[in-house]
């Protein structure tokens, strides 16, 4: 019968079975605790979720057991969803049918959305942990110490197909589609070759990870590499610049995944906290998500050393382009040169490729296999497209002489908020159903710490009693995750729109940016 793949969890449980290998804000655990936990976890989601399609969505909660979920769902190949949670009902409804979820796994910030899931018959479990409580008496509704007690003392774990976790990115037709994280690009047989060829190669430096970004998007979630190595992980559950400093330094911390909100956050703590830190054990700081404002990063790589890189890609189509701190001060404002295996290519509109310093589409040539693809949408997924071979992420820039990537503008309406990609249509459909609103159009603007924000742009039913801004908030806020609400609204007389009558994104936006660049 084959065994639970703990791989190098097992290893360190009988290594160091009482080292430190999890960390969230109400709990230490360690290797021997966590190589145990994880097969309870592992039986219990196998157990739920039979079919090789079904699969568990994880809350994305930031306490050990979200990481705990994903990594047991990789061990017995059984396909994890990372779900956002701010969802309302109807947006985890959606996710919930489109991805054969079964159960779902919660802490607080989750719980009363999940369990209202369960209570319509959406699902079939909940299972609630670190704290998270529910008046609820629904047979399905389960603690994490029962939901793993409960699990079958033994279990064959079959050989299965592999099921990446995977994660739901909001789109351009006013529905977040889903698609599969792209930690492992060659093919693979089964979930056992999976998980061997995600151990071939770390991620990030040996030594603890610290997680600051939210357990519900990608760039955090790869710390499911790092404790599937067997090496240690530290999850901040509300960012506190300060409280992170000292993490770092009573963990000797070597590796983090940030974006620039967090490094704007770091550089805003007292002084005498800042220099009092020890930051020394920083090996790699991987950040991603938008645009870094260039003082910023140099003040980063100021105090923390030449340990950031940066990374441009998307949860679609993972790293792209990479650059070191050294080539970025050589290079400043690039996101660096392509990655293997991928071609960077500049296109004009009709897909023709431009020469080297002409701004255009930015395009990548994959190889069979590597290319863009979401969950049921193939109608999405073409349009990522610009020919065969070659899909794009919506931004436009041009590759120098020496095969740097430069960014200039956003083609698509995307908005990065924090680190967290926005698709204003999804706000705007809901914002057209309001009794007031005539037209709509939602648009990127700056913000000092989240470098974009919402702004509604309405053209009211009766321009004189417009709806007020409270008004439409409330009304958003019954129908879309508080993160996709406008935070600004104006109102106009009318939008302006292009030939084909496609409102002009470009210029609404460009009066509120200092340069043609309409983007964070």
């Amino acid at each position: 019968m084959p065994e639970l793949p703990l791989g190098s969890i097992a290893e360190s449980a009988l290594r160091d079975p009482d080292g430190v290998a999890l960390v969230d804000a109400g709990s230490v655990r360690t290797w021997a605790q966590v190589a145990g936990e994880l097969l309870g976890v592992a039986s219990a989601m196998l157990a739920g979720a039979p079919d090789p399609d079904q699969r568990w969505g994880v809350l994305g909660d930031n306490a050990s057991p979200t990481l705990m979920a994903h990594a047991a769902g990789l061990m017995a190949g059984v396909g994890t969803v990372a779900v956002s949670r701010q969802l309302t009902l109807p947006e985890l409804t959606d996710q919930i049918e489109d991805s054969t979820m079964v159960g779902l796994i919660t802490g607080p910030g989750g719980a009363t959305t999940a369990v209202a899931a369960l209570e319509a018959g959406l699902v079939g479990t909940v299972v609630l942990h670190s704290g998270a409580a529910s008046d609820s008496t629904h047979a399905g509704l389960v603690s994490w110490a029962d939901w793993i007690g409960s699990a079958p003392e033994t279990v064959d774990f079959p050989y299965r197909p592999a099921r990446p976790a995977m994660v739901y990115t909001s789109g351009t037709t006013g529905r977040a589609r889903g698609t599969q994280t792209r930690w492992v690009l060659v093919p693979v047989a089964n979930h056992r070759e999976y998980l061997a060829k995600l151990r071939e190669r770390a991620q990030f430096p040996d030594g603890a990870h610290i997680v600051v970004g939210p357990l519900q998007h990608n760039g955090p979630l790869t710390a499911v590499r790092h404790l599937l190595l067997g090496r240690p992980v530290v999850i901040v559950g509300k960012f506190d610049g300060a409280a992170v400093l000292e993490l770092i330094g009573r963990y000797q911390v070597t590796s983090s995944v940030m974006v620039p909100t967090h490094f704007q956050r770091l550089l805003a703590v007292d002084p005498e906290v800042r220099a009092s830190a020890d930051v020394s054990s920083l090996q790699l700081v991987a950040h991603t998500g938008s645009a870094c404002p260039p003082d910023v990063k140099r003040a980063m790589i100021d105090w923390f050393g030449p340990v950031l890189l940066e990374s441009y890609g998307g949860s679609e189509s993972g790293t792209l382009c990479r650059i070191s701190s050294a080539d970025w001060l050589a290079h400043p404002g690039s996101v660096g040169t392509v990655v293997e295996p991928f071609r960077v290519v500049v296109v004009d509109e009709a897909g023709t490729e431009l020469p080297l310093g002409d701004v255009g589409l930015l395009a990548f040539e994959a190889p069979e296999g590597y290319g863009v693809a979401y969950h049921r949408d193939e109608e999405k997924t073409a349009k990522a497209y610009v020919r065969p071979g070659a899909f794009t992420l919506g931004d436009m820039g041009y590759v120098d002489e020496q095969g740097f990537v430069f960014i200039t503008d956003r083609m698509s309406d995307m908005v990065v908020s924090g680190g967290v990609n926005l698709y204003p249509s999804e706000s705007e459909a809901v914002l057209r159903d309001h009794p007031g609103v005539a037209d709509v159009a939602v648009i990127g603007i700056p913000h000092p710490d989240l470098g974009e924000q919402l702004l509604g742009l309405v053209v009211p039913v009766d321009p004189a009693a417009p709806p007020a801004a409270d008004e439409l908030a409330d009304f958003c806020r019954e129908r879309i995750s508080a993160y996709k609400i406008p935070r600004r609204y104006e109102f106009l007389a009318e939008l302006p729109r292009n030939e084909m009558q496609k409102v002009d994104k470009k210029s609404l936006r460009r009066p509120y940016w200092d340069s043609d660049r309409t983007i964070g």
